[in-house]
């Protein structure tokens, strides 16, 4: 193998996304020395974080010293491709089911400071479920520390066409 590849079998990217709206509190945490030192202990060697709207803005460094590289960006029209490289995804909860049909490994952090937070319901049953870890800003680190790759089960998505069909035929539209 040459160099080139033997140094991107060796990458292990976190990537962090908060999606379109401002949550500095996940940018915070996972800029933290406990969540860094965290990650590293587990072998990460990249975190790669969008940031949104955020108003924190995280410290770029290149790594490579025994510490974490970590770049940013604000947005992308697509985050599927930082996904797909991921080793782990450290998410908001309204991009669960698009990191889960990647089947990555996912943290959820609830953001608390959002209104009627249905999202938080969501990620804490498929927590329990074994799907994802959920877990809040501040007790992220935690997480990082305790979680076991192993227990995590695959989400299969269910079936929804009998679903549609039936609001299909209660609302008179004719069957397809």
């Amino acid at each position: 193998m040459d160099n080139v590849k033997d140094s991107e079998i060796s990458k292990r990217t976190v990537f962090v996304t908060v999606g379109t709206t401002c949550f500095d509190a996940l940018v915070r945490a996972v800029e933290s020395k406990e969540v860094k030192d965290g990650l590293l202990r587990r072998g990460y060697t990249h975190l790669f974080i969008q940031m949104g709207r955020g108003t924190h803005t995280p410290t770029k460094s290149v790594g490579g010293d025994g510490s974490l590289s970590v770049d940013y960006f604000n947005f992308s029209s697509s985050i599927a491709d930082h996904l797909r490289s991921a080793s782990l995804v450290i998410s908001h909860a309204g991009s669960i089911f698009e990191t889960l049909q990647f089947a990555k490994p996912l943290i959820v952090v609830v953001n608390e400071d959002l209104m009627d937070n249905h999202q938080s319901e969501l990620a804490e049953e498929l927590a329990d479920r074994k799907h994802l870890f959920c877990a809040h800003p501040q007790t992220l680190h935690q997480i990082i520390a305790s979680m076991d790759m192993e227990s995590l089960l695959p989400y299969h998505p269910g079936d929804a066409t009998p679903v549609v069909e039936y609001i299909n035929r209660f609302l008179g539209f004719p069957d397809a």
